[in-house]
């Protein structure tokens, strides 16, 4: 049952922080996500190993992009090559993508409901792996499921929050998403942090 455990930082906060923290590193962080966008996607248009290869790599990929933005809030900087700091874990990386992408699926088909708190269910699982790469894949997907124990509701409003944004960047024929991107993905990263200060992994 969802429900308010313990307080954390209000989301108009956590995306003034997110702001804050991106203010002389847009560029880098817009590169970065491009490049991200780039070493994830451009092996599936390619033909059916390409995707083979893009569903192997972007558990590690993901992995590291999470880290770049987890040292950005923390540190007010990244390096480029933080983004490949997944494949130092590639194999429970890539275990996560998939156990993820799996119970995902398999709430879907119950209905679009449960697939989607599915989905918050599990948001802070390779937060998690970052911080503690020596966890299993699946220990830190438990450990989010017991993160997001009444936080899930939270996060989808500080999605939400971003819709307005969203149609905004649609009107600039998707150019408005090389910034919205990262202030999301910021300001989820500044979720994690405040969650993580008031929760027992």
């Amino acid at each position: 049952m969802e429900g308010n455990n313990i307080f954390i930082e209000e989301n108009f906060l956590l995306r003034q922080a997110a702001r804050r923290q991106l203010k002389g590193n847009w560029g880098s962080v817009v590169l970065l996500c491009l490049i991200y966008s780039a070493l994830s996607g451009l092996p599936m248009a390619i033909d059916n190993l390409g995707s083979i290869v893009s569903f192997l790599i972007s558990g590690a990929l993901t992995l590291g992009l999470v880290s770049c933005f987890i040292k950005l809030v923390r540190n007010g900087t990244f390096q480029f090559e933080n983004l490949f700091d997944g494949f130092k874990n590639f194999f429970s990386a890539l275990i996560l993508q998939f156990l993820i992408g799996l119970f995902t699926f398999l709430w879907s088909l119950l209905l679009i409901v449960p697939g989607i708190i599915a989905c918050y269910r599990y948001a802070m699982a390779f937060y998690i792996l970052s911080d503690h790469p020596q966890m299993s894949a699946k220990a830190a997907l438990d450990a989010s499921k017991r993160m997001m124990i009444g936080y899930k509701w939270k996060l989808f409003c500080l999605h939400f929050s971003f819709i307005g944004w969203a149609f905004l960047a649609i009107l600039t024929f998707g150019i408005g998403f090389l910034w919205l991107i990262p202030y999301m993905k910021a300001s989820q990263a500044n979720f994690y942090e405040s969650l993580r200060r008031v929760s027992k992994i």
